[in-house]
């Protein structure tokens, strides 16, 4: 009988695509609810939400770009310093590499045998240093710009189904657009958690639920904010 160990690997790509499409999703929903709440222009309210895509889709994109290029600049750094340690304080280093491996129960035979074997190579102790001691991995160079673009054009997908309700193939009507928007958002909103909570393996239906709940709250709170104020 073969065990075949399943995890996985895909964490930091559905991590752009929840945060892109969760705030697709909720902002221009809400900001249409808003609008529906002041006025009943379709027009006005499909222009607002239209800018409203494309600036958060190119603000989300950027904001995941800086988070990539800040990972892979702190990465660079602490290598660099771990290069310096290790050349200039070899033993202060083998003795946290003992540490380590003190921590797993292995004898101090063994640990001097590994340290030993370890030190022999200075590149493969910097990057033992990096991984077990700092908890550093080192990132993907082209990650800050492929977050950048999962999260730029997750944000424009799940935006645009909100807004769509308002096109005048729909309705000219912006509180029909509201209503036809509450439910096509809503679906989504609840196939969206439901599969983004079964991935990383957490209950999928509190999960759908949850981002259901989110989403809900937000237009709502827009919509009778904008509605009282009008």
């Amino acid at each position: 009988m073969t065990h075949e160990e399943k995890h996985f690997s895909g964490s930091e790509m559905v991590r752009d695509i929840v945060i892109g499409m969760s705030d697709g999703l909720t902002v221009p929903f809400a900001l249409a609810a808003g609008l529906t709440g002041a006025m009943q222009n379709n027009s006005v309210i499909v222009t607002a939400g239209l800018a409203e895509i494309v600036a958060g889709s190119i603000a989300m994109g950027l904001g995941g770009y800086l988070a990539g290029k800040t990972e892979i600049d702190h990465y660079d750094s602490e290598l660099k310093r771990e290069y310096f340690e290790v050349d200039h304080f070899p033993e202060k280093e083998k003795q946290e590499v003992r540490e380590v491996f003190q921590d797993y129960g292995l004898s101090d035979e063994a640990q001097t045998l590994i340290v030993d074997e370890l030190s022999k190579d200075k590149d493969k102790w910097v990057n033992f240093m990096m991984r077990y001691e700092l908890g550093l991995e080192k990132p993907d160079i082209n990650r800050a710009r492929q977050s950048a673009l999962t999260i730029g054009i997750s944000y424009i997908i799940g935006g645009i189904v909100p807004l769509s309700a308002y096109f005048h193939f729909f309705t000219d009507n912006a509180k029909d657009g509201l209503f036809y928007s509450c439910i096509v958002t809503a679906i989504c909103l609840f196939i969206f958690g439901y599969f983004k909570t079964k991935i990383i393996g957490q209950p999928p239906l509190q999960g759908a639920f949850k981002i259901l709940f989110i989403g809900a709250l937000a237009a709502a709170a827009a919509y009778f904010i904008a509605h009282l104020i009008n």
